[in-house]
């Protein structure tokens, strides 16, 4: 397999060497309830974004997806293990259609199976040696810190009849888009990339994950279900202060203000979330939520095309990759 492909599949051929990566991890066979959860979420782990970054990240600084992968395999169980917490502090009883580990074995399953998790990112670093083991392991150890925070500002959220743009933006840098920008910062260091180097690959992580929760948030309410993946209107239905709620509150005057308040107040169901997309496309924060996101995919791509000794190639495929996760179909 070339480390370098430059077919349009290279994307997929990745994404197969990840999936094979973390299958061939080995985890002891007892305790069966620790480690048996591990690997049932490991099994179906989405679109291995975060781990795909690293390697683009690699990439883009001429590294190698040998050198990449245990430092892509450390963002991906990271992110796994925030999931399981995740899920238990949302009683959530389904993650990508399955019965969560929460749901199915219990929150002490989950936590401490989600303990193990993290250990075993960290133990991938134990790959690397000297500087890069010293930036690797500073970079996840600032990240593990900012998503913590952004978790628990989103939680703090919950339940307020208003929250600014500023506040909403802070929390979802935190809590998704450090952890894209990581990705890619990680990637660079075990390419041996400069300073400078990291800085505008996490910063174009940063900005277009930013953009991408933008656009999850659109498209939760003007997504088409079936090519989604979730229930239309599900950010309304449960009361989230998504980006349009946000927006939406600091758009309207007193009277809409009061009537979406009411709206949000109501049964969920059909009726509301009807309701509520009434008001949102009376204020036009779909195309205010649009506007923003564009804003954001344009500063993602000056800092990326900023990158200090970076191949245009690789350039080119991250940047394209990056499209097809944002610019989602609505």
């Amino acid at each position: 397999m070339s480390e370098h492909p430059n077919s349009t599949d290279s994307i997929a051929v990745w994404q197969h060497a990840i999936n094979q990566a973390i299958h061939s991890i080995e985890w002891p066979a007892h305790p069966a309830p620790l480690y048996r959860p591990i690997q049932y979420t490991l099994e179906h782990g989405g679109k291995r974004l975060r781990p795909m970054l690293c390697l683009l990240g690699a990439d883009v600084l001429g590294g190698s997806m040998a050198d990449a992968m245990p430092a892509a395999l450390a963002v991906e169980l990271f992110h796994n293990f925030t999931l399981l917490h995740d899920d238990i502090m949302d009683n959530a009883p389904l993650r990508r259609g399955r019965p969560t580990v929460f749901s199915a074995h219990g929150a002490n399953s989950a936590i401490l199976s989600g303990d193990a998790m993290m250990i075993a990112a960290y133990a991938q670093l134990q790959a690397y040696e000297g500087v890069r083991l010293a930036q690797l392991f500073s970079v996840l150890n600032r990240t593990a810190d900012e998503v913590c925070a952004g978790q628990q500002f989103d939680m703090d959220m919950e339940g307020r009849e208003r929250v600014d743009t500023a506040e909403y933006m802070r929390m979802i840098r935190l809590k998704t888009a450090v952890l894209l920008g990581a990705s890619l910062q990680m990637g660079a260091i075990t390419a041996g990339a400069s300073a400078s180097a990291q800085k505008s690959l996490y910063d174009f992580g940063v900005l277009a994950g930013l953009a991408f929760q933008i656009q999850d948030d659109v498209l939760d309410v003007y997504g088409n279900p079936d090519s989604f993946g979730k229930k239309a209107g599900g950010d309304i239905d449960s009361g989230k202060n998504s980006y349009l709620r946000v927006r939406a509150m600091e758009e309207a005057d007193a009277a809409t203000r009061e009537a979406l308040l009411q709206w949000y107040a109501a049964p969920p169901g059909p009726l509301r979330i009807r309701e509520v997309k009434k008001i949102f496309d009376h204020l036009g924060v779909h195309q205010l939520a649009i506007d923003h996101m564009n804003a954001l995919l344009q500063e993602a791509q000056a800092s990326l095309l900023a990158t200090s000794g970076a191949n245009k190639t690789s350039i080119d495929r991250l940047w394209d990759f990056s499209q097809t996760l944002v610019k989602r179909s609505i």
